[in-house]
């Protein structure tokens, strides 16, 4: 969608095609959500988590790592966007702004063109969303490890 001035920016596609990121890194999250309880199901059920500090710190880095390559994965994602798009000539450039927008960082270095900077606050929100997602799963894996560890105490 052009813009007929300098001033104006671009509403429509630009809304449609964050919708559309939104629901893959809707996915991606649910993926990702999938994999981590999966884990952490295998392990309790082999009587790994709850027992040993060291082993339920190594469960929780790894849910924790699990997360993190999601959000890697969807910034990712965003910058292949962004270069589709032609924001960005080189998805090296396309990715550094990416991150900075999906962590809330700021805008990055590059401007985007008023046909496309609808991308960014949408991004920033998703990111925002994506690391509630992540936040409330760790703290689930964790409450499994107290309530494991401390299963005999009564009123807990």
């Amino acid at each position: 969608m052009a813009t007929t001035s300098t001033g104006e920016v671009a509403v429509a596609l630009p809304l449609m095609v964050s919708l559309v990121m939104t629901l893959v890194t809707i996915v991606l999250n649910a993926f990702a959500l999938i994999v981590i309880v999966n884990f952490i199901r295998h392990h309790h059920q082999l009587g790994r988590s709850g027992i040993r500090y060291s082993r339920d710190v190594a469960i929780v880095s790894a849910a924790i790592l699990l997360g993190g390559t999601a959000h890697l994965v969807e910034i990712l994602t965003w910058a292949v966007v962004f270069v589709l798009c032609g924001q960005f000539g080189h998805l090296s450039s396309a990715f550094y702004n990416s991150a900075m927008l999906y962590t809330s960082l700021g805008a990055g270095e590059v401007a985007m063109s008023s046909s496309w900077k609808l991308l960014g606050p949408f991004e920033t929100a998703d990111g925002m969303l994506a690391f509630g997602v992540s936040t409330a799963i760790v703290i689930s894996v964790i409450q499994l490890m107290v309530r494991t560890r401390f299963h005999d105490l009564p009123n807990f």
